[in-house]
């Protein structure tokens, strides 16, 4: 629980009945490696804090090769299906744990609670939100502006470990090449 209150004290000052609260509607899930753990239209219902572990977002395909991957998420991040958490319709992608993870969630009922009961709920709820468009814009503009073999290397540099987590296969489909193209790219390197 120290992490999540490490990440959020820096948002904001949480009042002891707040954090108590708070801390009420927390679930703490394990999820092992390689499982899905949101389905494809499915409706999402937790919003999660990452305390240890790493989270593939993609869309799945028939043919496993051509899944997309289009996020991953981290220890001390916030993960969800946030589109369909919003709007509490079916989820267009799936989650997958990529490592044994571990997962502060709260259901989207005990958000509202949260949101209508503390003092700092709605404050907390806006700048995560808004941390997490940040992370997505970002991203677009790295997809529309870079080339892959700066994509490759931004996330390299941003992220090393990444490396030595993730399958290059998920790592070529997030930077939106395909294998072989990465292949090259990492040999040019």
């Amino acid at each position: 629980m120290q992490q999540i209150k490490t990440y959020l004290e820096e948002i904001a000052t949480i009042s002891e009945a707040d954090w108590a609260f708070f801390t009420s509607k927390l679930e703490r899930r394990v999820i092992e490696k390689k499982d899905v753990f949101l389905k494809q239209n499915a409706i999402e219902n937790h919003i999660s804090f990452i305390e240890s572990g790493v989270v593939r977002l993609y869309i799945p395909k028939e043919n496993p090769e051509k899944e997309i991957t289009f996020g991953f998420s981290f220890t001390n991040q916030f993960v969800s299906a946030y589109d369909s958490f919003l709007t509490q319709t079916p989820s267009a992608y799936e989650l997958q744990a990529l490592t044994s993870t571990t997962l502060l969630s709260m259901s989207y009922s005990d958000l509202q609670d949260v949101y209508k009961t503390t003092q700092i709920g709605n404050l907390i709820g806006r700048l995560t939100a808004e941390r997490l468009f940040l992370i997505k814009s970002k991203r677009e503009q790295h997809l529309l502006n870079l080339t892959a073999e700066e994509r490759y290397l931004k996330l390299f540099k941003e992220r090393p470990e990444l490396l030595k987590i993730i399958p290059l296969k998920y790592i070529s489909s997030y930077i939106g090449v395909t294998p072989q193209a990465l292949s090259r790219i990492r040999k040019r390197i």
